[in-house]
């Protein structure tokens, strides 16, 4: 294969190699089965799944490898702390899928995964890809601004229940609704966010907004009334994740909060334009 080494793409690589050493990490493409049963162990301590529903297994990456898709890996030293997994998509999309990504919890807090996904943009910018597409929980606070704010993906579909039950240490007991994100390779947002250029949202700097869903002081959802024209405010949780385990219930209204007004929104056309750190989603009406 002759590899594109275009200036966007050079920049793309030395802005990964930026990324991993600002981290700590090396970050490489995996192909061994050795490296490959690491991954799956990695994923298998961060999820704790059902054994009969492991997120993958060393058997579907050997496949997945040997037909040319993405597995990538960061190391600290000679111990793999995160993993990122993508398979392209129909032909004609020049598209990929990245399935699932994952760092350990004791490297939270290093740019383990940003370092990951500019490694795999990257790499799919080399093979004429064009964007990659994946989840994430949308009631996750960190995913949500990791991948709206530091990433510069852009939301396009709301999927309600999208995996069912997932049997794991993280998603049972839950709907899993999930937000899919276009991430478009070569567009300036991203090659911003990627030099680490990204604009912040700041909501303190948006008075005309209109708030469709806040957190209340008790900690639950407060559904604000219809949404106005304009930019329309939509709160999550600090840590929906230990609400599941603290509050059930709580963290249940937050789901069926969340659904109805993102939800809805994006399904009247709305656009997600921004993510605020503390904690709201920027979205901007249908015409906007």
């Amino acid at each position: 294969m002759t590899l594109d080494l275009s200036p966007s793409i050079a920049a793309a690589t030395e802005a990964g190699l930026d990324a991993a050493a600002a981290a700590g990490v090396r970050v490489r493409e995996l192909r061994e089965l050795s490296e490959l049963d690491e991954v799956y162990r990695l994923y298998d301590s961060i999820w704790r799944p059902d054994p009969s529903n492991p997120p993958v297994t060393t058997e579907l990456l050997r496949a997945l490898t040997k037909a040319g898709n993405y597995v990538g890996g960061a190391y600290d030293g000679d111990e793999l702390i995160g993993a990122c997994v993508g398979f392209f998509s129909a032909p004609a999309e020049v598209s990929m899928h990245s399935h699932v990504a994952g760092v350990s919890g004791s490297a939270r807090g290093r740019n383990v995964g940003f370092a990951l996904k500019l490694h795999q943009r990257a790499w799919a910018l080399r093979r004429g890809v064009s964007s990659i597409s994946w989840t994430f929980d949308p009631l996750i606070r960190r995913n949500a601004y990791f991948n709206v704010a530091k990433l510069a993906a852009q939301p396009t579909e709301y999927l309600t229940n999208f995996y069912g039950d997932m049997r794991d240490g993280i998603n049972s007991g839950d709907d899993t609704d999930r937000l899919l994100v276009r991430w478009k390779l070569d567009a300036p947002a991203v090659g911003a966010a990627a030099a680490r250029r990204a604009v912040s949202t700041d909501v303190g700097l948006m008075p005309e907004a209109t708030v469709a869903l806040a957190c209340g002081a008790d900690g639950w959802p407060s559904l604000a009334g219809p949404a106005g024209d304009g930019v329309v405010l939509i709160a999550v949780p600090p840590d929906a994740e230990g609400l599941r385990r603290t509050d059930p219930g709580a963290a249940k209204a937050w789901r069926a909060a969340l659904r109805e007004v993102l939800g809805g929104l994006l399904a009247e056309g709305a656009r997600v334009t921004g993510f605020d750190r503390s904690g709201w989603y920027v979205v901007a009406q249908k015409g906007l």
